[in-house]
């Protein structure tokens, strides 16, 4: 007998649509997006200038309202939340890291990773503190500020403080677009080491073919629609596909 097994979803989007303004002004940055991603898997989502790929991670993070369909996190539909309920869901249960490295300036890197525990009134599990520190190796560089690390490290540190509260969905936006080659690399691989090693389900908003290479599948947006996606993506077979929906 063959047994087949279950993808856990993470976060789904059903009939997703965003509409901006009203009338003749009306702009339509999402068109009825269906699209799931998988527990424990690194996505990545691409598309050309105004494809809506930003407008649909802000909206699957509840950080944007959409105008029809739904939005679930985990057992949650999301799209039916009010503000409150959805400052809360987004603390419990979801992390964001963003091209900006949005650190607190005047905390150092362990207050700063440690700080979204702190405002939720929860304690830090040392063991996975522990080992998130030795996923991004940042062990000497704690009790440092963040005018004295690095472009890299300090986004190390957000990912740090994005993974500390094992969120169950990460959203990723362009995370590497502030950082030079070698500094992006280093992230992107903590980031799927945190996939590989923790569990973390990653959802990433990126334009750089390399970086979407880092994940375990791609998925493609053009004009607010989903047109395709890529498993187990190369540099190459991103850059054919964008070039396709360019052409």
């Amino acid at each position: 007998m063959t047994t087949t097994t279950q993808v856990r979803t993470a976060v789904v989007a059903r009939e997703v649509t965003k509409v901006y303004g009203e009338g003749d002004a009306a702009v339509h940055a999402l068109r009825g997006i269906d699209v799931g991603f998988a527990a424990e898997e690194f996505t990545a989502i691409m598309g050309p200038s105004g494809s809506g790929k930003s407008t649909l991670m802000h909206c699957l993070a509840g950080l944007d309202t959409v105008t029809d369909g739904q939005v679930i996190i985990g057992d949650v539909e999301i799209t039916g939340l009010n503000d409150k309920q959805l400052t809360l869901l987004r603390r419990e249960r979801v992390g964001f890291i963003f091209q900006a490295f949005n650190l607190l300036p005047t905390l150092t890197a362990e207050q700063n990773i440690r700080l979204p525990l702190e405002i939720a009134g929860r304690q830090a599990d040392q063991a996975l503190f522990d080992r998130v520190i030795e996923t991004v190796g940042l062990r000497d560089r704690l009790r440092h500020k963040p005018s004295e690390l690095s472009g890299g490290q300090q986004q190390r540190v957000a990912v740090a403080r994005a993974l500390i509260s094992k969120p169950q969905v990460i959203f990723a936006d362009e995370p590497t677009g502030n950082l030079d080659s070698r500094s992006g690399a280093e992230v992107l691989a903590f980031l799927r080491r945190s996939v590989r090693e923790l569990g973390q389900t990653i959802v990433m908003v990126t334009h750089d073919p390399v970086a979407a290479s880092y994940a375990d599948r791609v998925v493609f947006l053009r004009d607010g629609l989903l047109v395709s996606e890529v498993e187990r993506p190369t540099p190459q077979t991103v850059l054919d596909t964008l070039m396709a929906l360019e052409a």
